[in-house]
Parts: C-alpha cells; structure tokens; sequence
C-alpha cells in the first residue's frame, strides 16, 4: 500500500488469476466459437484487456464474471465481422483438435458440432448457462441483456439445437 492507501498493482496476484483460470476461459471460448484456435485468441484477448484493467479493478470477486463478459462480447463481436463468417461443413477439418482428456469425447464432438450451428448470441447463452452453470440473472449480467432476453435466447437456443442434433440429442442424455 501506498501512502494516499491504495493497492499497487501487484503482478503475483495476476499470475495467480491467470494461471487458476486460464483453462476454463479457454474451454469457454471454445465452447463459445468452436474452434480451438480461435478460443485461445480470445482468451488470450481477454486476459489481455483484464490485465490492463487490473488496477481499476476494485471487486476481485468479479473477476471471473468481469472475464465471462469480455470473452463473450470478443466472441459475439468477432462473429458479426463479415470476414469472419465461415461455413462449417459436416465434417471437421481437424477431428483430432479436441482434446480427449475424457471418456465423453464423441459427446463433446455432437454438442460442438451442435452449438456451431446457432447463432452467436443464442450460443452465448446456452453456453453460459448450462455449461458454465450460471443462472438467468447471472447469464444476462455477463451479457449485458435484460432477463427476459435470457430466456427466450435459450428457448430459441435449445430449440435450434434440437433441430440440428435431432436423434444425436437422445445420445446426449444420460441414461435413466
């Protein structure tokens, strides 16, 4: 601390978030982009943007919700950038990309290929609240929309999804 008692930016305290974090931003962008080079562009574009913002930072407690918004808006954002519209085939180029550090490998190939199918917003939305677990007024606070707007995004999310997975939805759910 300082004499006027304010906090200097203490880099240790950065590392510490980074390195506690960076893997679940990183599978959030992929989740949110489906492409794992893409995802560790805007992770690393939204570490970024923290560490230049980590002094004005007062509530360290939001970190993680401050982060979950920077990497969404960067992938929305992205999305709407018309060189970067692509069109996905039914096969991915790179089938071994993902990594396979669980027994649910094909699962995630199905639900990937599913989300890539929805659009950006509509993704956002079912990433952060099913994947990442947060609620609908947590999931609207991240992403700067009324409640409201959650919820007819994931109605109209799941619906989308539905329509692509089709059959592929019941291999989804667990059995029982």
């Amino acid at each position: 601390m300082d004499e006027a008692g304010e906090r200097e930016f203490v880099p240790d305290t950065f590392e510490e978030y980074f390195r506690a974090r960076r893997d679940a931003v990183r599978r959030t962008a992929f989740l949110l982009c489906g492409d794992w080079h893409r995802a560790d562009d805007h992770a690393q574009a939204a570490f970024v943007a923290l560490h230049r913002h980590w002094r004005r930072i007062r509530d360290r407690g939001a970190l993680d919700a401050w982060m979950r918004r920077t990497l969404v808006r960067a992938v929305v954002d992205e999305s709407r950038r018309p060189w970067r519209r692509e069109r996905f085939t039914s096969e991915p180029a790179h089938a071994s990309s993902v990594p396979s550090d669980s027994d649910a490998v094909a699962t995630r190939h199905v639900l990937v290929d599913g989300l890539r199918s929805v659009p950006p917003r509509q993704r956002a939305v079912l990433v952060l609240r099913f994947l990442d677990g947060l609620d609908v007024a947590a999931t609207a606070t991240a992403l700067g929309c009324s409640e409201g707007t959650v919820k007819s995004q994931t109605a109209h999310g799941l619906a989308a999804l539905r329509t692509v997975l089709g059959d592929a939805l019941d291999d989804l759910r667990p059995a029982g």
